[in-house]
């Protein structure tokens, strides 16, 4: 999804892309003349806030932040929350967007919905952007794109495993909540994000939804994506039940000023670029 208005901007060499959820923030800055991330930063918030409350969040990192002061030559907005659900292209209507999120998804009148295209398998992804900070941003830049962070994760994972042979399920990870992505041969089979409070609801989820989707336990691959290391509470329960637990990968196509500590990390914010 594009924004834009007919003011005129600078074209400069640097990239902005800033990914936003209740829980916190991230950004990265792409130098497109070297190809490298000369910036990557990320809060978490001690208590999740309210969309007023991210709002002014948003407003002192970018008045705090001296490289976001800079001009950019894009800038690409990627929100995180669960007010999304996905639909087959051949069955979407532009003018029942609101029919489509009320079935799993609690949306008000005033509520702007949206939708991305994921061309990998296509099929639409309609949801509710944090339209507050998609108005700062607007005011503050002019121009800028913005998607729906599981329109990256979901695009990018059917790219990385197009041409395989086998089931895998994805894992992708934050505070209190976490995405599971179910790939068949190359095919989406499952999208679904589930909130947890204890490791213990974390495999009960993950469990369940093999169960449903009769994927064993011993033999399908569990791939980990996020803030996330073989020390963590999630990775060590899935490794206790499942066979094949290890780590997705980035596969980085540029350069870092500092590289992040995991391959797995960032995922949807890089892959954004």
């Amino acid at each position: 999804m594009a924004v834009t208005n007919n003011n005129h901007i600078d074209l400069t060499n640097l990239e902005l892309s800033i990914q936003i959820s209740l829980s916190g923030h991230s950004f990265c800055v792409l130098d497109t003349n070297t190809k490298t991330i000369i910036e990557l930063k990320a809060e978490k918030f001690s208590i999740k806030k309210t969309p007023s409350e991210l709002l002014d969040a948003i407003k002192h990192l970018f008045n705090t932040e001296t490289i976001l002061k800079q001009v950019f030559k894009s800038i690409n907005i990627i929100h995180v929350n669960d007010w999304s659900t996905i639909v087959p292209k051949p069955l979407f209507e532009e003018s029942a967007l609101a029919d489509y999120l009320k079935f799993n998804t609690k949306i008000l009148k005033t509520d702007f919905i949206t939708f991305d295209e994921i061309s990998a398998n296509d099929s639409i992804n309609v949801y509710v952007p944090f339209t507050n900070i998609n108005n700062f941003i607007f005011d503050r830049f002019g121009s800028f794109t913005y998607n729906h962070f599981s329109t990256i994760l979901i695009e990018q994972l059917l790219t990385f495993e197009k041409h395989s042979s086998t089931s895998k399920v994805y894992i992708n990870t934050a505070d209190a909540t976490f995405e599971i992505i179910v790939l068949n041969k190359g095919k989406l089979l499952l999208y679904n994000t589930f909130e947890f409070h204890t490791k213990e609801d974390f495999i009960y989820y993950l469990l369940f939804t093999l169960e449903q989707l009769q994927l064993n336990p011993e033999t399908i691959d569990v791939l980990f994506l996020g803030d996330i290391d073989e020390d963590n509470p999630l990775f060590k329960i899935a490794y206790k039940y499942i066979r094949n637990v290890s780590f997705g990968n980035r596969i980085d196509t540029y350069a870092f000023a500092e590289k992040p500590l995991h391959n797995h990390s960032y995922f949807t914010l890089l892959k954004s670029l």
